[in-house]
């Protein structure tokens, strides 16, 4: 009983990285109902940058709070200046532009920075090695982190003007923009907060897997599973997700497939997903009249 607490605690940390990169697809996805398959990339870029202020003396929450206002304005950036010149384009046009950011942001790092494992330490060493015996320190810093972002991101979208302004031009751009909401600064600025929410990501997992230019590819699929399970539409619903992918991650891990075969795991459970309930656990479902 002791062991199977533990995997739910533990999946629940872990979780929370899925939890938040989820978020990201999501912002994303509301905006231009497409996966921004960049998202991992954009992550893992803010990650190294994380990693060099670090190795040149940057405190680490210093290094920390540096490279999430980075991200936001690359993200901005790459709004304004790039994905704007597909607006009108095809769907399958955008696509290929992400899929090529992807390319891109993960043969530049590998050009830099070469492809070997790095190590990047842990700021939660000083809570010890276990929390009373059921997660490591890092796994509870993750835990810490991840539900202060969710709050603060949760607070941003309920209580302030801006926030409900991109939550409106993200449900129904044409009506939000009849009550004076621009809905394209609205929509520059959710690639700027989901490339700050998944630097979030990237760096509270590079302790786990190491960091190196494909670091978060796993991460990124188990995102994707996250936020099918919670609902691509619902930002609740990727946190929900999120986590309980993580939960059922290492639950499988321990009692059913073993540790190689957890992507396997996760992969059906998208499919699942899809063939089950598309619009997940807490999607809305779209009415289309002809």
């Amino acid at each position: 009983m002791e062991s199977f607490l533990l995997q739910i605690v533990s999946g629940l940390a872990i979780g929370g990285v899925y939890a938040s990169l989820a978020l990201a697809l999501v912002m994303i996805y509301q905006t231009t109902d497409l996966v921004n398959f960049s998202q991992g990339e954009l992550a893992m870029a803010s990650t190294y940058l994380a990693w060099v202020l670090i190795g040149n003396g940057v405190p680490y929450w210093l290094s920390f709070v540096i490279t999430l206002a980075i991200s936001f304005a690359v993200g901005f950036f790459l709004e304004r200046v790039l994905m704007r010149r597909f607006q009108k384009a095809p769907l399958h046009s955008v696509l290929i532009v992400m899929i090529g950011l992807m390319v891109f942001i993960n043969g530049s790092i590998g050009v830099v920075f070469g492809y070997e494992l790095k190590d990047f330490e842990s700021p939660f060493r000083w809570l010890g090695g276990t929390v009373r015996g059921y997660m490591s320190s890092h796994e509870a810093g993750i835990a810490l982190v991840t539900l202060t972002v969710m709050t603060l991101v949760f607070c941003f979208f309920r209580f302030t003007r801006v926030g409900l302004a991109m939550r409106a031009a993200a449900v129904n751009p044409l009506s939000a923009s009849f009550v004076g909401v621009d809905v394209s600064v609205m929509l520059s600025l959710g690639w700027a907060l989901a490339a700050m929410i998944g630097a979030v990501s990237g760096v509270l997992s590079a302790p786990i897997v190491y960091l190196d230019p494909n670091m978060m590819l796993n991460i990124i699929i188990y995102a994707f599973a996250g936020a099918l399970l919670g609902g691509i539409t619902s930002a609740l619903g990727a946190v929900v997700g999120g986590l309980l992918i993580g939960v059922a991650e290492n639950l499988a891990g321990a009692y059913l497939v073993g540790t190689d075969m957890k992507l396997v795991f996760i992969l059906a459970v998208i499919i699942c997903i899809l063939l089950i309930k598309p619009n997940g656990l807490f999607g809305r479902n779209v009415v289309v009249r002809v």
